[in-house]
């Protein structure tokens, strides 16, 4: 969390500096800006080197990007592969080249169906097709590695290999109505949008859920928009702008959310100050208070000081009832 602000006056002017920064944020996207471009502004704007985030967002899509500050950065490994939940169009009508609107249209693959003929009954059993336990094969234009290099960077240059399929798992896949109802035609092309609510495990893309439900429903398509609203526990509701994040910054109102909010479902431990002494130092502590019969060997738990900030994430050692500290995120007395 923010450890605090201090004004100082330099040369005549009057200059925030940030004294510590370990925490969680959780920023709005917004469309247009790679999730790269959004770690170097926050970096500036919180004069921290240490910044980084939990999983990539697409430039068209906006929403949830989980950045992590200072130690906090330490985290990674426990969010990256957390639950997704997104609000996506789908374009129902013709697919593109990336499988989103950036792409350009393919014409080889006329549909075969009329979209606006489709009925409720068509699309829900499609989309029951595409949930549970899936297997994806990573489009082209992704941020995966394959042998060291980024396949987008591979389909930019026309070149296109061999993708391995992922299994991946699709809790929701539904259609979301409004005012108007689930459909809104689009001028004279001939398309159809489609709005759905996706919940999926990390690694799932939403863009070949969508290119997937069209080659099912004959019509083609190709994901329009994309919002993430949630990435684990973390919601878009908590969101900041990087406006508002620089509007905070510059104000000295403390902002960040603590690190171990962010890992909610993982069991916790409070410690005395001799066992937080011991933790810091690389030192195991016993796992009781906690039912040692409800934890799993190698389980992840969180080690909380007496005053519930988190320490460290430690493991579990069945065989000594013990909890050995992995990841800190103080520092040792």
């Amino acid at each position: 969390m923010a450890r605090g602000y201090a004004n100082a006056r330099r040369g005549g002017r009057q200059a925030a500096k940030i004294l510590r920064v370990d925490g969680v944020l959780v920023i709005d996207k917004p469309e247009g800006w790679t999730s790269h471009d959004v770690v170097a502004r926050v970096r500036r704007v919180l004069r921290e080197r240490r910044v980084g985030h939990t999983g990539t967002l697409d430039p068209f899509a906006t929403g949830v990007l989980v950045v992590l500050v200072g130690r906090a950065t330490r985290l990674a490994q426990f969010l990256s592969g957390a639950e997704k939940e997104y609000e996506a169009v789908i374009r129902l009508g013709y697919s593109t080249t990336t499988g989103d609107l950036t792409g350009e249209r393919r014409e080889a693959a006329a549909p075969s169906v009329d979209c606006s003929a489709l009925t409720p009954e068509q699309i829900e059993a499609a989309l029951s097709r595409l949930r549970g336990e899936i297997e994806q094969v990573p489009p082209m234009y992704s941020a995966k590695k394959v042998a060291g290099r980024k396949l987008y960077e591979l389909a930019r240059r026309g070149e296109e290999i061999e993708r391995q399929p992922v299994r991946v798992l699709v809790s929701v896949f539904e259609v979301v109505t409004g005012g108007c109802g689930a459909w809104a035609r689009r001028g004279d092309d001939g398309t159809c949008d489609l709005r759905a609510r996706v919940v999926c495990s990390a690694g799932t893309y939403v863009r070949s859920l969508a290119e997937s439900l069209g080659e099912l429903l004959g019509t083609g398509a190709h994901l329009a928009a994309l919002r993430r609203t949630r990435a684990g526990a973390l919601c878009i509701e908590q969101s900041l702008t990087l406006e508002r994040l620089e509007e905070l910054a510059s104000s000295g109102v403390e902002f960040l959310t603590r690190p171990d909010a962010a890992l909610p479902g993982m069991p916790s431990r409070h410690l005395t100050a001799e066992e937080a002494r011991s933790a810091l130092n690389g030192r195991p502590v016993g796992a009781a208070p906690l039912a040692s019969g409800e934890l799993e060997e190698g389980e992840h738990v969180r080690l909380l000081g007496e005053d519930g900030r988190l320490l460290s994430v430690g493991v579990y050692d069945s065989a000594r009832g013990l909890v050995w500290p992995r990841v800190t995120l103080a520092a040792g007395k």
